[in-house]
């Protein structure tokens, strides 16, 4: 058949039986396995530079160190792994705050053994009880419960340092300051040489950093753009399912104090990048408000339609329009528009309403509607100045303002409980292992004991530490036998610098791109960490006792074998339990709203809310069910009902609201008051004095005719409507006398 007739010619028999093949392959769980390793065979070129230049780096601190004869080389290349990340932000941050911790943990490990230098029990009592407390610190410092955190990373630091430190020096506590300063050398030394060489390969860092401000903001304003669409679209579900999207909102918020790093502190821009993105958060939890009123249908009449879908199609184009700097001009006029309509639109609404009960007798059906869709414009116009305040910001953030004095502070909520926890969690498990040390008396309990110190300063201060622990073996058993081959085989035919670097190139490179890799990141932290550990090249020496390989190798596999049992049999994470305490401490943060005189703020209720939201989805570890949606529900309808309480408190404070509607609004608040969920009692009497306070305050507002009172009224009605709403809707999570379809609790 000719090419010539329009005819598609048929596929060669050959190569359709290839690509049948390859569909097959791809098909089959090798194939699939095949398709999961792409990270190492074909990475992406940004994690092959950073596999590249970590590998340059921890190279030439392990030649400079081999170079100037110090006594154990390995910890140099050790610290380049340990501090570096993709990046240079990021790099720079763990730097600084590891070279503090590493200063933190000298003198700590100095001040130990110069206390109790014959006295094994004692010091390891001091010992615990220190990198508890560096734990406990480390827990209680702003940002997530993650590695990349970078001021976590320091107490880290400190607890690495004084593991290292106090307990080779223990042996010789006449040398001590010899030791200390040692190791202190190690990690200078690691920590220049992975600062110098990860700056070579940055360009146009400033300009790169300022992009990824922009790309962040557009990252997060993009799906709540989308949810917010659905919403006024017709589906107030929407909003219920978007906990993924506030816990993003906490992980681009940390991403910006990297950009600040690499931009320098010659402006504000990260100020006004977390301005922005808080005020998205506000913009979420606005749309919540307005879900819960248009729970009632008589919200949506013709003047909401129509500003409704002009909105929803403006949210719907905006994340596009932003990427294009020139268009923020026509952004913001667009929508000056829409606040503009929906001011109008009120103020009609608010017209309406005085001429029907200026003109009784008052159609009460009639002045109903028009009152709900007043109040359902009136919040939609609070969620488009929202929107306003945040495209600012984020323009501000785009385009530097000279001479700017704008401050936005790092927000943080501290856990006690947590830190408490996870202070004796690794207390406890580096006693037990001192204990064993002492009564065993095992020639290599030192190492033991160090490596406790090593996992339990990294990984305690995680929210599930036995999850990462169990990760960390895996990578722990990878470089084990890595290890073996190197000590085995490869090292006793070397005998320069120049070849042992070559043969470590491979094996690093590997280690780094599993490092770029978000499913084996944890095992390859073990595998970074331990490798020169276990290889340990010295001058005079290439390993070749056999015996003391395994005499290292050994102690760190029983290590974390010892720390994978501790962390399930002591103060083990319990989800179930986890939830339960969240769902008492949003009681406890409710009631405090109502009653406190200085309550939180409202951006203070939804940072809040964002944390424990991530905190539910971490425990989980990704892992969604009907419980975990229901609580993540739980938590949102939570971070409403305290905004509108704190919205009830504004508008008494303002003091234009009449006696009667005051003491109604009064007497539900005293009862929020009191709202501890428990015996049902209790959670019914809330929702029936809030129920109370609308009915009476629906009668009041249909006799109101000074103008003034009648806003406050509406604006108080609008509150409490939306209090009732989320009473009604979540009742099984605000009544603490019921299990709540946990299992655990039935």
């Amino acid at each position: 058949m000719g090419m010539n007739d329009g005819t598609i010619p048929g596929q060669h028999p050959l190569m359709a039986r290839l690509h049948s093949f390859l569909n097959s392959f791809e098909a089959s769980w090798f194939g699939s396995w095949v398709g999961r390793q792409k990270w190492l065979y074909a990475p992406s070129l940004l994690n092959f530079g950073y596999a590249l230049r970590t590998t340059i780096a921890s190279l030439i601190a392990l030649g400079i160190a081999l170079w100037w004869e110090l006594g154990s080389p390995q910890w140099a290349p050790l610290t380049v792994w340990m501090i570096a990340q993709g990046s240079r932000g990021k790099s720079l941050a763990k730097a600084r705050w590891h070279m503090f911790g590493m200063v933190v943990g000298t003198l700590i490990a100095i001040t130990l053994v110069a206390t109790a230098p014959q006295q094994p029990l004692l010091f390891i009592l001091l010992l615990s009880g220190s990198i508890g407390m560096l734990c406990f610190i480390g827990t209680l410092l702003p940002g997530p419960a993650s590695m990349a955190n970078y001021r976590m990373h320091g107490m880290r630091a400190s607890g690495f340092t004084l593991s290292i430190i106090s307990l080779d020096g223990i042996t010789d506590p006449n040398h001590i300051f010899e030791i200390s300063m040692a190791r202190a050398t190690y990690i200078t030394l690691g920590i220049v040489c992975e600062t110098v060489i990860s700056s070579l390969f940055q360009f146009r860092l400033t300009q790169r950093a300022r992009n990824r401000l922009v790309d962040n903001y557009v990252a997060a304003i993009r799906p709540t753009t989308k949810t917010l669409g659905a919403l006024l679209g017709g589906d107030r579900n929407a909003l219920r399912t978007s906990a993924e999207m506030m816990a993003t909102l906490a992980g681009l918020g940390d991403q910006i104090e990297f950009a600040e790093i690499e931009m320098g502190k010659h402006g504000r821009e990260g100020d006004h990048a977390r301005a922005a993105l808080s005020g998205v958060a506000a913009l979420f939890s606005r749309g919540l408000e307005l879900a819960a009123l248009m729970a009632d249908p008589a919200s949506c009449g013709a003047s909401w339609d129509k500003l409704a879908s002009d909105s929803r199609s403006f949210l719907l184009s905006l994340p596009d329009r932003l990427t294009d700097p020139a268009e923020f001009s026509a952004v913001m006029a667009e929508l000056d528009t829409l606040r503009s309509t929906s001011r109008v639109e009120a103020a009609n609404c608010l017209a309406r309403e005085m001429d029907m009960v200026t003109h009784p007798p008052v159609d009460v059906v009639a002045e109903t509607i028009v009152t709900r869709e007043g109040q359902a414009v009136h919040v939609l116009g609070d969620m488009l100045d929202e929107l306003a305040t945040s495209l600012q910001q984020f323009e501000d953030s785009r385009n530097p303002i000279a001479h700017d004095h704008f401050h936005y502070p790092i927000e943080t909520w501290r856990d006690w409980h947590q830190a408490t926890g996870n202070s004796l969690r690794a207390s406890v498990s580096m006693f037990v292992a001192g204990v064993i040390w002492i009564t065993t008396a095992w020639p290599q309990g030192l190492f033991f004991l160090m490596f406790v110190g090593i996992i339990n300063s990294l990984f305690s201060t995680l929210e599930t530490p036995a999850v990462a622990t169990r990760a960390f073996l895996h990578g722990t058993v990878m470089v084990i036998a890595v290890a073996t081959f190197m000590v085995m085989l490869v090292m006793p035919a070397i005998s320069t610098y120049e070849m042992m670097a070559m043969c470590f190139i491979p094996v690093m490179m590997v280690g780094g791109l599993a490092f770029s890799n978000p499913a084996t990141i944890l095992g390859a932290v073990a595998y970074n960490l331990f490798l020169t550990i276990l290889v340990s090249p010295y001058n005079d020496e290439r390993m070749l006792d056999e015996i003391s390989f395994f005499n290292t190798a050994m102690p760190l596999f029983l290590t974390m074998a010892f720390c994978m049992w501790m962390y399930r049999v002591f103060l083990p994470l319990d989800p179930d339990g986890v939830r339960w305490n969240m769902r008492l401490q949003i009681l406890q943060m409710l009631r405090g709203l109502a009653r406190r005189a200085y309550p939180l703020r409202p951006h203070d209720v939804i940072g809040v809310s964002i944390e424990r939201m991530v905190r539910l989805l971490n425990t989980v570890g990704g892992r969604r069910g009907p419980v975990v949606d229901a609580y993540l529900q739980g938590v949102l309808s939570g971070m409403t009902v305290g905004l509108a309480i704190l919205s009830l408190r504004e508008v008494i404070a303002r003091g234009n609201l009449p006696a009667q509607a005051k003491r109604n609004v009064q007497d539900m608040l005293a009862r929020m008051a009191q709202f501890t969920g428990r015996y049902g009692g209790h959670y019914g009497r809330t929702e029936h004095a809030t129920d109370a306070a609308v009915a009476a305050l629906v009668r009041l507002e249909q006799g109101e005719t000074n103008l003034s009172q009648r806003v406050e009224i509406l604006r108080a009605l609008a509150d409490l409507r939306v209090i009732a709403a989320e009473l009604k809707e979540n009742r099984l999570f605000f009544d603490a006398s019921s299990p709540y379809l946990d299992p655990v609790f039935s």
